[in-house]
Order: C-alpha cells, then structure tokens, then sequence
C-alpha cells in the first residue's frame, strides 16, 4: 500500500521547484536533483540522469518531462501499480507548471505597466546571473557525484568526488563531438540526439 502523503511531498516539492525557478527547464534541473535525489533518496543519481537525458530527448520543455518521469519513477520505486504511478506523474507535473500558470496570468495584467519601472529592471538584471548559475550546476551535477562531509577543508566542508557519472571515456569523446559539431559545424539538435543515441547504442 502505497503511502498517500507521497503524492503531498510530489506536489509540494514540485511546486516549490515551480514557484522559485528563473530560466527555464535546465535551471530547474539542480533544483529537481537536490530534493528528489538528496534530500529525500526517492532515487539514485544515476537514475536521475538517466530520467534527465530521456527528457532532453523527448518533445516538451525538459524541466516539465523531467517531473512528470519523477513523479512516476517515485510511486513505482514506492510499490505502486502502473496506473498509480500515471497519477504520481500527473501530480509532479501540475504542481511544477502551476506556479508559473498563475504567476503568468498575474503579470500579464501589470507587466505592461511596470516593464520601464527601474526597480523591475533592476531585479531582472540581477536575476539572469543567477539562472546562469543554476544552468551550470546543473551540467556539474550531472557529471559529478560529490559528498559534503568529513574533515572541514573549504567555508566548513570536505569536497570530494565520489564518482564520475560519465563511466567511460567514449562518453568524453561523444561530449566533445557534440559540441563541436554544435558550435563549429552548426549541426542542429536533431541529427546531434540521434547520432548520439546510435553511437551510444554502438558503444554500450
């Protein structure tokens, strides 16, 4: 029997995440990894990697897939059937886009008013270093287990790699030939998924 309160954390987690993440789905991700990951163990960090590049690959923001996976990965983990975890996947994804449903409906009454006000541009201004910050937590996160703890070495804590979350070195050579191939050749997004899926498929 499934714990019903799981599907209250899902909501309040998820709309938390919603309510206080600036730039879009990869900004949320280091959000999504700490609660779903650290700070309540419903998942390894290799299966949250796995859920994160499953939902680069499918249509839709990925902020937005990657909760709706969450939210089924949890309830199945917990012992709940197929149709239960569809639930778990619906409560994750409401509560992550609700906040920005409602935000949305909000500013569009007074964005127009207050766009040329210096204390809105001041507070965008200051925000998009942050989501700068977020997007490139999220990469590190994603690369690297990292544990907090032991002997106080830097501001109070021990830093050490636990493991890499890339296994093998093919994974380094098919990072560095997607970016290459995106930056120097401009190969679209498309022809760069599938070639990495073939390759992986190839290699692993």
């Amino acid at each position: 029997m499934v714990d019903p309160t799981l599907f209250l954390q899902l909501f309040y987690v998820f709309f938390v995440i919603g309510l206080f993440t600036f730039g879009g789905g990869y900004a949320m991700l280091s959000l999504i990894q700490t609660q779903v990951v650290v700070t309540h163990t419903w998942m390894t960090e290799s299966a949250f990697t796995d859920i994160v590049a499953i939902s680069q690959m499918t249509p839709g923001p990925i902020g937005i897939n990657c909760a709706t996976y969450v939210g089924y990965e949890v309830l199945h983990n917990a012992g709940a059937s197929h149709l239960i975890s569809i639930v778990g996947s619906a409560t994750a994804t409401l509560a992550v886009v609700l906040p920005s449903f409602l935000i949305v409906l909000i500013m569009v009454k007074f964005y127009t008013k207050f766009r040329q006000n210096r204390i809105f541009e001041g507070v965008m201004s200051w925000l998009r270093p942050a989501v700068v910050g977020l997007i490139g937590a999220a990469g590190l996160i994603l690369m690297f287990r990292t544990a907090w703890g032991g002997t106080p070495l830097f501001w109070g804590f021990d830093i050490s790699v636990v493991k890499e979350n890339f296994p093998h070195w093919s994974s380094w050579v098919l990072f560095a030939a997607a970016v290459t191939a995106s930056l120097v050749f401009k190969v679209g997004p498309i022809p760069i998924i599938l070639a990495g899926g073939i390759l992986g498929f190839i290699f692993y």
